[in-house]
C-alpha cells in the first residue's frame, strides 16, 4: 500500500524553513513585513508623539540655571560632608531651599555644587561664611579659607540667547535638509525625511520632560547632534529604497510597497548595527561623566545622545519609510501601478481557483512514494500545462516569497 503525503497551499516559504531571527535579520530576505503592517506602526508612533506632547504641556521642561538664572555656589567637598548637610545649612541661613545641591567630580577633586535662586552680596556672604564654618572647604593651595567658597551668577538674557540661536540654527538645518533630499531623491521623501526629525526633536524632548532630566546648553547641543545621526539612518534606507523601485512602474510583479519593504529588510541589520556602535561610546561617556568625573556638561550631553539615537534608529526605520509608500500610494503612477499589480493578481488566483476546481474538490494535492502526479492534477512545484499555472508562479496572488531578489535590471542580467 503507497504511502501518501498531503501538500497544501499553506505550506511555509522554502526560504523561510529552519531560519531563525538572527538568520532572517543578516539575509535581509524581505521577511519582516514593515511596510506592510504600516498601520500598527503609525498607532505605536501616533502613542509615542501623544504621550511625549503630554508630557511637555503637562509636567514641562526642567531647566538649567543658564536658561532660569540664579546663582551658582561652589566649594571644594571634604571628606564625609553629604550632601544633605549642605541643603540644611543652606536652608538655616537663608531661610529657604535651595533648587539643587550635587556632588561634581570623585575623590580630591570633588566639589559640592549648590544651585540657587539669584541672591544679593549679603545673602552670599552670610552663605559664605556659614559653609566655611562647617566644612572648612580649602584653597588650591591647601589652606582653609572662605574664599574657597565661590559664588557665579548666571543671568537668564544668556539662556534666551542660546534659545534663539539654536532654533535659528535648527530652521537652516531643516531648510538645507528638505533642499538636499528633495534634489537628491524626490518630493514625498524630502517630507518623510523632515516629519521624521520633527518626531525625533518631540520624543526627545518629551523624555526629558518625562523622566525630569534638566535642560541645558549641552542639550541643546546634543539635540542638534542627533538630528545628523537620524537623517544619515533616513537617507540610508532612501537610498536602498530608491534602488529596489527602479523601474518599478514598467514592471507588473511586484507593487512599489513590496519593494520598499525589501529595502527596509535589506539594511535592517545595518541600522541596528549602527545604533549599537553608536549607543556603547555614549553609554560609556555616561559612565564617565557620572561616576567619575562627575562632569554635568558631559552627563547632558551623553543623556540627549542616548535618547536621540534610539529614537532616531525607530523613526528611519517604522515611520519614514512607511510614510514614503503611504505618500507615493495616496495619488500618482504608483498608485495606479499598484492597482495595477493588485488587479493582475486578483485575475490570476481566479484562473488558478477555476483550473483547481476543475482537476481537484480541494486546494491538497495526493502525491504517493509509487507514482509522482496523481490523477487529480500535477504534483506540486511542476510546470504549468494547459489547466494553469504551476504552483508559486510569478503572478500569483500573494506578493514575493521572503528571499526572492529585487525586480528590476540588475535582477534580469543575472539570469
Amino acid at each position: 500500500m503507497a504511502d501518501t503525503t498531503t501538500l497544501t497551499d499553506t505550506a511555509p516559504e522554502p526560504a523561510e524553513q529552519g531560519r531563525g531571527l538572527l538568520s532572517r535579520l543578516y539575509t535581509g530576505t524581505g521577511a519582516f513585513d514593515i511596510i506592510g503592517r504600516r498601520r500598527l506602526w503609525y498607532i505605536v508612533t501616533g502613542v509615542i508623539v501623544a504621550v511625549s506632547l503630554l508630557s511637555i504641556l503637562v509636567r514641562g521642561f526642567t531647566l538649567g540655571i543658564d536658561f532660569e538664572g540664579g546663582t551658582r555656589v561652589q566649594f571644594p567637598a571634604a571628606d564625609g560632608v553629604e550632601t544633605s548637610q549642605v541643603e540644611q545649612i543652606y536652608t538655616d541661613t537663608l531661610g529657604a531651599d535651595p533648587v539643587a545641591v550635587q556632588t561634581v567630580g570623585s575623590g580630591a577633586g570633588a566639589t559640592i555644587q549648590i544651585r540657587s535662586e539669584t541672591l544679593d552680596a549679603g545673602q552670599a556672604s552670610s552663605l559664605q561664611t556659614a559653609l566655611f564654618d562647617a566644612f572648612a572647604p580649602q584653597n588650591s593651595a591647601g589652606e582653609a579659607t572662605p574664599d574657597a567658597v565661590t559664588f557665579t551668577d548666571v543671568s537668564e538674557t544668556w539662556g534666551s540667547q542660546i534659545t534663539e540661536k539654536a532654533l535659528i540654527a535648527l530652521a537652516v538645518f531643516l531648510v538645507l535638509v528638505s533642499i538636499y533630499i528633495a534634489i537628491r531623491y524626490e518630493r514625498d521623501m524630502a517630507i518623510a525625511g523632515i516629519t521624521a526629525l520633527f518626531f525625533d526633536i518631540l520624543v526627545t524632548a518629551g523624555v526629558y520632560s518625562l523622566v525630569g532630566f534638566e535642560v541645558t546648553p549641552a542639550t541643546v547641543i546634543g539635540l542638534l547632534t542627533i538630528l545628523g545621526f537620524s537623517l544619515y539612518d533616513s537617507v540610508v534606507v532612501f537610498d536602498k529604497v530608491e534602488e529596489n523601485t527602479r523601474g518599478i512602474l514598467h514592471l507588473n510583479r511586484r507593487t512599489y510597497a513590496e519593494q520598499a519593504n525589501l529595502a527596509v529588510n535589506q539594511t535592517l541589520m545595518r541600522s541596528i548595527n549602527t545604533t549599537v556602535i553608536s549607543v556603547l561610546p555614549v553609554l560609556a561617556l555616561m559612565v564617565i561623566a557620572v561616576w567619575l568625573l562627575g562632569v554635568g556638561t558631559l552627563k547632558d550631553l551623553a543623556l540627549v545622545q542616548l535618547v536621540g539615537i534610539i529614537v532616531g534608529a525607530y523613526s528611519s526605520i517604522f515611520f519614514a519609510t512607511p510614510l514614503v509608500v503611504s505618500l507615493k500610494e495616496r495619488w500618482g503612477p504608483v498608485a495606479a501601478h499598484t492597482r495595477k499589480v493588485h488587479a493582475k493578481r486578483a485575475e490570476a488566483a481566479e484562473r488558478r481557483a477555476a483550473s483547481s476546481g476543475d482537476a481537484a474538490p480541494s486546494g491538497a494535492v495526493s502525491v504517493t512514494k509509487d507514482r509522482p502526479e496523481s490523477a487529480a492534477g500535477p504534483r506540486a512545484g511542476a510546470r504549468s500545462g494547459a489547466d494553469g499555472p504551476r504552483a508559486g508562479a510569478r503572478s500569483g496572488a500573494d506578493g514575493p516569497r521572503a528571499g526572492a531578489r529585487p525586480t528590476g535590471k540588475r535582477a534580469k542580467k543575472r539570469r
